[in-house]
C-alpha cells in the first residue's frame, strides 16, 4: 500500500501546503482521500484526473472536499469524459460541493454512494471498515485493510476510544492534530492535539504516526516532539508529496518541490 500526502493543513490552505488530501493506492487501484483545498493541483503532479479509481470522503467540511468540484469538472467536461467516478461520503457530506454547479452539468460525471460512519465497504481492493467519531459534523474515522497492510485515518476528531478499534495494530496511523498541547475548551470535544494523537497511536499499537490538519502557521517540529513524548515509534508529519509505503518494502520518500 502507498500514500501519497497532498496536503495536510487544517481549516484553509497556505501558500505551501494544501489541506487534507492523500492518494493511497494498491494493486493497481487508486483512491483518494479527502480531496480538500488545493488538493487537486497536487495530485496533478502525480497523475491524471482520469487515472482515479474512487474518492473518499471523510466529512463535508470543504477543508476535506472542496476539491471535489473541480476534479469532477475536469473529468466530466473533457472532449473524452471517463467513467462515472465513484463518491463515497457519508449522507449529505458531498451535498454542499455538489450543489455548486447545476445537477446536469456534472451527472454523467460521478455516481454517489453515500454511507453511515460505521458501516463496512469496499472500495476496490480495500476492506473499509469506518467508525463514527466525535467532530462538529458527522465524521466517519477510516481503516483500510489489505492483505499486506492497514492504513488508519481519523479524519477530524476529538477524543475517542474507537480512535483505538481504529488504529489497532495499524502500519500506520493517520491522525489530525490541529493544536499541539491543547485544545481552545469549547473546541475540546471535537478537534486532537499532537500530544493526544502520539497517545493514540502508542496505545493502539501503531507502528507508525503521521500528523496531519495542523493549523495554519503551526511549527511542525513541535507538533512532532510533543508527540513523540508519548509515541517512540516513527513520525512524519503530513507534507505535500510525502510518500510512505506500508507493508512490504515500507519506508518513505522526502516530499517533492513545495
Amino acid at each position: 500500500m502507498r500514500l501519497t500526502v497532498l496536503g495536510g493543513c487544517g481549516a484553509w490552505p497556505t501558500a505551501v501546503q494544501a489541506c487534507s488530501g492523500y492518494l493511497v493506492e494498491y494493486a493497481g487501484f487508486r483512491l483518494l482521500i479527502d480531496p480538500g483545498y488545493a488538493t487537486l493541483p497536487r495530485l496533478l503532479d502525480h497523475h491524471n484526473v482520469d487515472s482515479i479509481d474512487a474518492v473518499l470522503i471523510s466529512h463535508g467540511h470543504p477543508d476535506h472536499c472542496a476539491d471535489l468540484n473541480p476534479l469532477l469538472r475536469a473529468r466530466g467536461l473533457s472532449d473524452t469524459p471517463p467513467p462515472a467516478l465513484p463518491v463515497y461520503a457519508p449522507h449529505g457530506a458531498a451535498d454542499a460541493v455538489l450543489a455548486l454547479d447545476k445537477p446536469s452539468m456534472l451527472a454523467e460525471a460521478y455516481s454517489l454512494r453515500e454511507f453511515q460512519p460505521g458501516d463496512r465497504l469496499d472500495i476496490g481492493p480495500f476492506r473499509t471498515d469506518t467508525w463514527l467519531l466525535p467532530h462538529f459534523v458527522p465524521n466517519a474515522g477510516i481503516r483500510l485493510t489489505t492483505p499486506d497492510a492497514v492504513l488508519a485515518y481519523t479524519g477530524d476528531t476529538g477524543p475517542s476510544r474507537d480512535i483505538l478499534r481504529l488504529a489497532e495494530g495499524a502500519d500506520l496511523l493517520l491522525s489530525e492534530a490541529t493544536y499541539v498541547h491543547e485544545v481552545p475548551t469549547a473546541d475540546a470535544p471535537y478537534l486532537l492535539t499532537a500530544r493526544l494523537a502520539g497517545q493514540y497511536a502508542s496505545q493502539a499499537g501503531a507502528a507508525r504516526l503521521m500528523l496531519t490538519h495542523l493549523w495554519p502557521g503551526t511549527d511542525p517540529k513541535a507538533a512532532h516532539d510533543t508527540a513523540a513524548q508519548t509515541f517512540q515509534h516513527p513520525i512524519d508529519i503530513a507534507t505535500p508529496g510525502l510518500v510512505t509505503n506500508l507493508g512490504r518494502g515500507s519506508g518513505h520518500t522526502a516530499p517533492g518541490i513545495e
